[in-house]
C-alpha cells in the first residue's frame, strides 16, 4: 500500500511507501490532482517489493526519508522520533517504532497514522526478517503507537485481506496478536508465526539497502536501448534464405544442441565480449540475440549495441515461445 498525501491549499504533497513498478501511476495522480511532490518516504527497508523513493527522487530532485538507522546511502533527510516533515500545511509526525525493521517509523496526521509494517489492520508486521525483533515490536506497539488517540484511522503499508479501514481503538480491542499484552507473551506469539519467506527477499534487501539496481530495471533499460524482430518475422526470413539476419544463440551450448533457430550460430552470453570481435568482425551487420526466455538476449544485443554493432536487436520471445508455437528447430549433430 502506498500514499499520496496532499495539501489542497498550497498543492503541495508526500508519497509513502513508493514501490518500482507502479512510478508512471504515482506520477500521473500527481499530476490529475495538481500536486507537487516535496518528500518520498519509506517507513522502512522492505524485504518484499523494490522501493521507487530512488528512482524517483533521482527523477524529480526530492529528496527521499527515512529512519537515520537506515543503512541506503539515497536517502536525503534521516529523521528520529518526535521530528516532522512539513508539506505546504501537512503536518506529519514521525514515531520511531522498531520491530518490523529496526529503522520502522509511523506517520501521525491529525485524523490518521501511517503505519507501515508496525501495525497491520488486524494484524501486525512479522519479526522474523533482518532486523525484527519481537520486544522492540511489543514496546513500539503498546508503549508508543497505541498510546495514541484511539479515533485515529490506521493506514499500513500492506493490507493482505482487504479489511476496512479501522482505528486505534478498534485495533486494541480486535486484533488478535494484540490481546497478548504481557511482553513475553506477545514475544512468545510472534515467535511461533510460520510464514513463507517473501518470494524476492534477497533482491529487495540488496537493491532498497544499497541503492542498486534490480534485475527488472537491468531489463527495462537494456530493452529501451535495442529494438526486437518477431517470432514471425525471423521464421519467414529463415524460410526465404535471408542472409542479410546474423542470428545469434547466447545459451548455453547443451542447451543450444538440444535445438536452436535453424542457422543460429552459438555464443554463450558469458563470453560475448571476450569472444564477439572473432566470431562476429563485421560490426555493421544485422545480429539478431535469442535465448530461452528472451531476457538474456535482450541484455546481450544491449551490450553489442555499446560495443558499436549498432543493428544489434533482440528476438521478441525466446527459445520456449519458439519451440510451442512448433517453428523449426536444429539440433547439433551426434558426436559434434
Amino acid at each position: 500500500m502506498s500514499y499520496l498525501i496532499g495539501c489542497a491549499e498550497t498543492c503541495s504533497a508526500v508519497l509513502v511507501d513508493p514501490e518500482l513498478s507502479q512510478i508512471d501511476r504515482y506520477l500521473a495522480l500527481a499530476a490529475r490532482a495538481g500536486l507537487r511532490l516535496h518528500y518520498l518516504v519509506d517507513t522502512h527497508t522492505h524485504a518484499d517489493h523494490f522501493s521507487a523513493a530512488r528512482e524517483l527522487s533521482e527523477r524529480l530532485g526530492v529528496p527521499t526519508v527515512m529512519h537515520r538507522a537506515s543503512s541506503a546511502p539515497y536517502v536525503g533527510v534521516r529523521v528520529d522520533d518526535g521530528e516532522t516533515l512539513i508539506a505546504g500545511k501537512l503536518r506529519l509526525r514521525v514515531l520511531h517504532t522498531p520491530g518490523h525493521t529496526d529503522d520502522s517509523i509511523c506517520l501521525v496526521l491529525p485524523d490518521r497514522v501511517l503505519t507501515g509494517d508496525t501495525l497491520l489492520r488486524l494484524a501486525t508486521g512479522r519479526t522474523d526478517l533482518p532486523g525484527g525483533d519481537p520486544e522492540a515490536l511489543h514496546d513500539s506497539l503498546f508503549e508508543k503507537l497505541l498510546r495514541l488517540h484511539g479515533a485515529l484511522q490506521v493506514f499500513p503499508a500492506h493490507n493482505y485481506k482487504g479489511t476496512p479501514v479501522t482505528t486505534l481503538a478498534q485495533e486494541r480491542a480486535e486484533n488478535p496478536r494484540l490481546q497478548r499484552r504481557e511482553r513475553a507473551a506477545f514475544v512468545e506469539q510472534m515467535r511461533a508465526l510460520s510464514l513463507e519467506m517473501p518470494e524476492h527477499l534477497t533482491e529487495a534487501l540488496r537493491t532498497n539497502r544499497t541503492g542498486g539496481k534490480t534485475v527488472a530495471q537491468l531489463l527495462d533499460e537494456a530493452a529501451s536501448r535495442i529494438s526486437f524482430m518477431s517470432m514471425e518475422e525471423v521464421r519467414e526470413r529463415i524460410a526465404a534464405g535471408d542472409r542479410d539476419l546474423v542470428i545469434v544463440d547466447v545459451r548455453e551450448r547443451d542447451a543450444y544442441d538440444a535445438g536452436h533457430v535453424p542457422g543460429a550460430r552459438h555464443l554463450a552470453r558469458g563470453q560475448l565480449e571476450l569472444r564477439v570481435d572473432k566470431e562476429l568482425p563485421d560490426p555493421t551487420a544485422r545480429i539478431l540475440t535469442c535465448c530461452e526466455f528472451g531476457k538474456i538476449s535482450t541484455l546481450a544485443a544491449s551490450t553489442l549495441r555499446t560495443m558499436g554493432y549498432t543493428r544489434a536487436l533482440a528476438l521478441d520471445g525466446g527459445m520456449r515461445a519458439w519451440r510451442e508455437a512448433g517453428y523449426p528447430l536444429e539440433r547439433a549433430a551426434a558426436g559434434a
